[in-house]
């Protein structure tokens, strides 16, 4: 099994099979328009345009699970995207990414790499796990995901190489990328 088995539905609803993505590498991550981390989608962007010709895709999913920092509709969600960041990368509908609702994907992918914690050598690591431990503790159970802006690097076979919690920013990621491409 890889990620090519799935389907989800476009953020402006029309059903795409992932296996459309085979041979690319991937950087599946889910978002939200109203979190401190929104910002991360500047840098998936600039990712996206820095390795796109070389077959490297940014997929976002985003998901309202986290303080209901995803509030809008998809049309919303893809206007804020586009007017904000200027996001060209694909965009897809809405999903649940941890619970019993959670996207098949999301159950694939948190399987495939699980929590391994959240690195506090930088400031946003360390409100982060602070805010959970204190506000949420539930969230820091098992391996679903945590938070908003969760990353998965998927090589060009369709397998999950691996986990990047939320505080680690999208350009940190550039030679893990670089090994794949």
């Amino acid at each position: 099994m890889s990620i090519y088995n799935f389907t989800a539905n476009s953020i402006r609803g029309a059903e795409k099979e992932l296996s459309e993505y085979k041979g690319d590498v991937l950087l599946i991550v889910n978002t939200a328009s109203k979190c401190g981390f929104t910002p991360q989608y500047a840098d998936l962007q600039k990712l996206y345009e820095k390795y796109g010709d070389k077959g490297f895709k940014v997929l976002g999913f985003p998901s309202n699970q986290f303080a209901e920092q995803e509030p809008g509709s998809n049309e919303e969600v893809d206007t804020f995207c586009q007017i904000n960041y200027g996001v060209s990368f694909p965009m897809f509908e809405k999903v649940d990414v941890r619970g019993e609702d959670k996207h098949p994907l999301f159950a694939y992918l948190t399987e495939k790499a699980p929590f391994k914690g959240i690195s506090t050598d930088n400031s946003e690591g360390k409100m982060l796990q602070s805010f959970l431990e204190k506000e949420q503790p539930e969230l820091l159970e098992g391996d679903d995901i945590k938070w908003n802006f969760t990353k998965f690097l998927i090589d060009r076979e369709g397998r999950v190489v691996e986990r990047f919690e939320t505080p680690v920013g999208p350009l940190e990621l550039e030679s893990a990328i670089d090994a794949l491409i």
